[in-house]
């Protein structure tokens, strides 16, 4: 019994000594390692998710990409049915050339109304020297009281005339006055309606603002669609980044611009990738939740907060190694140096994300538009 007590104490004491150890090493571990390190499995990937819609309603004819298929920015996806978008453009094309030809008409209307404002002009003249002339007469009676009314009638009749002549003139020259044909604005407006319908035109062939893979397409064959249908979505996966899920606890040494590895249960241990703190949220997801927390209740209690941090990852390793919106991942941050800022303070110096598709290249219509007023004007 003495020697099986002997034997058990020594155990203990082995076991204890053992514990210690284990103890003093880890404590050694966290001091100069571990506490420098936050980790998190609450770590998912994110991404810009471009949904398709069309910019007019119409019947689709054809569509060009499928689900899990790669394509390009300004690639077509989608095709509606363009003939009332082809007919609008006809008309617009014939009342831009019929305008033309109307405004042509007022200014030669108004070189017309000047030659006859002219014309009046010297008629005018012509009777006040009749009169003049019959006046001078009238002491030696050389004409008669008769023929110097008719003389002042015919004065009266041509100041009328001219009168009458000066205000269509006047009309006629509000019409064009300080305009030339291609600065009329008529003719620029019947310009602006061609243009709207050339884009419209255009606007049948739905191209890929990004480049990237397509995911949740719904639009079929004939279906109609409106500017409030979500077509299909285009993923960039090669702009992503991972949005990690931090206490409140762990966030007390997280700045920006600190590295961060990550590994994702897609490609296991093994593959490691790099990135670095881009920002802290502003809020947690509870407050941003559709039902935010009510907190001023007698029955609260304590729920530890997450706040995301955004963590931008190398271009080069996702390329090697792509992930998928929504993967999960286990992020680790190195807190070794806290001098970046908890909150990011420059301002956006140019956009974060842009695309030139909407920009329609009008050089087509501007050539149309040129070929009608040359060709009418």
């Amino acid at each position: 019994m003495e020697k099986n007590g002997k034997k058990r104490k020594q155990m203990l004491l082995g076991l204890g000594s053992l514990f210690l150890v284990a103890g003093l090493a880890y404590s050694i571990y966290w001091f100069s390692v571990a506490q420098f390190y936050q980790s998190t499995d609450d770590s998912y990937v994110s991404g810009n998710l471009v949904e398709i819609m069309p910019q007019l309603s119409g019947n689709v004819v054809s569509f060009y990409a499928d689900d899990t298929e790669s394509v390009k920015t300004a690639q077509p996806l989608v095709k509606l049915d363009d003939t009332d978008a082809k007919l609008a453009l006809q008309n617009a094309e014939n009342e831009l050339a019929e305008t033309v030809r109307k405004v042509k008409q007022l200014y030669s209307s108004a070189g017309e109304l000047r030659a006859a404002v002219n014309e009046r002009q010297s008629e005018l003249e012509k009777a006040e020297k009749d009169l003049l002339r019959r006046r001078k007469l009238i002491p030696g009676h050389a004409v008669s009281r008769e023929e110097l009314q008719h003389a002042k009638d015919n004065v009266a009749i041509a100041e009328s005339s001219l009168a009458s002549a000066e205000q269509r003139l006047a009309s006629a020259l509000a019409a064009v006055e300080n305009t030339t044909l291609s600065t009329h604005p008529a003719v620029l407006q019947a310009e602006t309606r061609l243009r709207q319908a050339w884009l419209e035109v255009e606007r049948t062939s739905i191209k890929s603002p990004a480049t990237g893979y397509v995911a949740k397409r719904s639009v079929q064959i004939g279906e109609r669609v409106t500017p409030q249908s979500t077509l299909m979505v285009i993923v960039p996966l090669d702009e992503i980044w991972v949005d990690a899920n931090f206490k409140e606890d762990q966030l007390r040494h997280i700045r920006i611009g600190q590295p961060v590895t990550l590994t994702s249960d897609l490609y296991g241990t093994n593959v490691v990738f790099h990135g670095k703190v881009a920002g802290l949220g502003a809020g947690t997801g509870s407050v941003f939740s559709l039902l935010p927390p009510q907190n001023a209740t007698g029955n609260w209690i304590k729920v530890v907060q997450r706040l995301p941090v955004r963590i931008r990852l190398d271009a080069n390793e996702i390329a090697r190694h792509p992930l998928r919106i929504g993967l999960s991942m286990v992020a680790k941050v190195d807190t070794h140096d806290e001098r970046g800022p908890v909150l990011a303070k420059a301002e956006p110096e140019k956009p974060i994300y842009s695309t030139p598709v909407f920009q329609n290249d009008s050089q087509q219509a501007e050539r149309l538009i040129e070929k009608i007023l040359r060709e009418n004007g």
